[in-house]
């Protein structure tokens, strides 16, 4: 067959559907953690080491110039500084310490919502759908940048999910509690986002053709999801149909979430109301992918790579490049690491690894399914 555009091969790629190739270098699995990029840079003595530049990734998605959050947005602010830490209160509103070396996740101290007050005023002043200024996009060139690299256009982003973006405005312990201490308030907040949301996407929609949503939730550790499936389905699923009408009424193909650890619970929930993407299927989690691979044979994955084999050698990164093969054996897989790259993980194995995951691509064509 012709050869596709990189954004048409990831989306007939995840739907199962004829291929020219397989996509390389898309997916979370490809990043790396700040002071990792600042370990290769040093290894290769190249300051401007962009890693998808240096091997020849495909074009990412297509995300339109706005605001899906809080907007306006808080002022950043420098609260404490330490030869080792920095507290820092971000442009959402969330108070947190950090290594100076970005060497791990910071440490969260406050959130922005706390009360009912809190969210009433937030959601009046900050989360208004209509707010000028929200979206910035020069639509001419944005159709011009999509003709020319061929992406496939985004519309949702990280850290914006039913769950996730509520997380982030009340942090994670606060919004478990007030499941039950205040039920009304949580389906308030993840009802309001929602619509806020697509109303952002329809005025996309007015512009392009939306190829993707994608949804941020990180529900879930090696326990599996950080709620019951009962309180899913109640509190989340009906922000989910409603995204999934509004896809189906705009033509968008693929809806994706990205969920860290154990999401065994969690994904035929999402399959139900419209999710036909999942990632990244965290390996030290217990996610097996061949086994989603047998149980959801028409869910679009991606991901699955154990990451920590690129910190021990040469062998256990073939392992890792030959399950992605034989994934790729049964389509709608696309092959990456299962989250960020750590920074014990060196500029040498790291190419080594995606050399040998690029031949993978580049020389196999999945089969095509049944569009689903």
């Amino acid at each position: 067959m012709n050869q596709l555009t990189d954004g048409e091969r990831f989306i007939r790629c995840v739907l199962g559907q004829k291929v020219d190739r397989v996509p390389y270098g898309v997916g979370i699995g490809w990043r790396t953690w700040p002071a990792t990029l600042e370990r290769w840079k040093n290894e290769t003595g190249d300051g401007g080491l962009t890693p998808s530049q240096a091997l020849g990734y495909d074009y990412r998605d297509a995300l339109p110039a706005h605001e899906q959050g809080i907007f306006p947005q808080f002022e950043p602010v420098v609260i404490e500084e330490t030869d080792e830490f920095i507290v820092s209160r971000n442009e959402r509103g969330i108070t947190m310490r950090n290594r100076r070396d970005l060497g791990s996740m910071p440490e969260f101290l406050d959130y922005p919502v706390k009360t009912r007050d809190d969210w009433e005023r937030l959601k009046a002043e900050r989360l208004d759908p209509d707010a000028p200024g929200r979206i910035w996009q020069d639509w001419d060139a944005f159709r011009e940048r999509i003709g020319r690299t061929g992406e496939a256009v985004l519309a949702g982003v990280y850290p914006h999910g039913v769950f996730g973006a509520c997380r982030e405005l009340m942090g994670a312990e606060e919004l478990l509690i007030s499941f039950y201490t205040e039920p009304e308030l949580v389906k308030d907040m993840m009802n309001h986002l929602a619509t806020l949301w697509i109303s952002i996407w329809r005025r996309f929609a007015d512009e392009a053709r939306i190829d993707r949503i994608h949804i941020w939730e990180d529900m879930s550790g090696r326990q599996g999801s950080l709620i019951s499936p009962r309180m899913v389905n109640e509190f989340m699923m009906p922000c989910y149909d409603r995204i999934a009408a509004f896809a189906k009424e705009a033509g968008v193909r693929v809806i994706s979430v990205d969920t860290d650890g154990d999401c065994r619970e969690l994904v035929p929930i999402f399959i139900e109301h419209g999710v036909n993407m999942v990632y990244p299927f965290e390996v030290q989690a217990g996610n097996d992918i061949f086994r989603y691979r047998r149980e959801y044979p028409r869910l679009g994955i991606l991901g699955g790579l154990d990451k920590r084999a690129l910190a021990v050698g040469k062998a256990a990164v073939d392992r890792e490049v030959d399950r992605a093969r034989e994934m790729l054996k049964n389509g709608r897989y696309i092959p990456c690491y299962d989250h960020l790259i750590p920074p014990d993980v060196s500029w040498e194995m790291f190419k080594y690894s995606s050399e040998r995951l690029r031949e993978v691509c580049f020389g196999t064509v999945p089969p095509a399914q049944v569009p689903g």
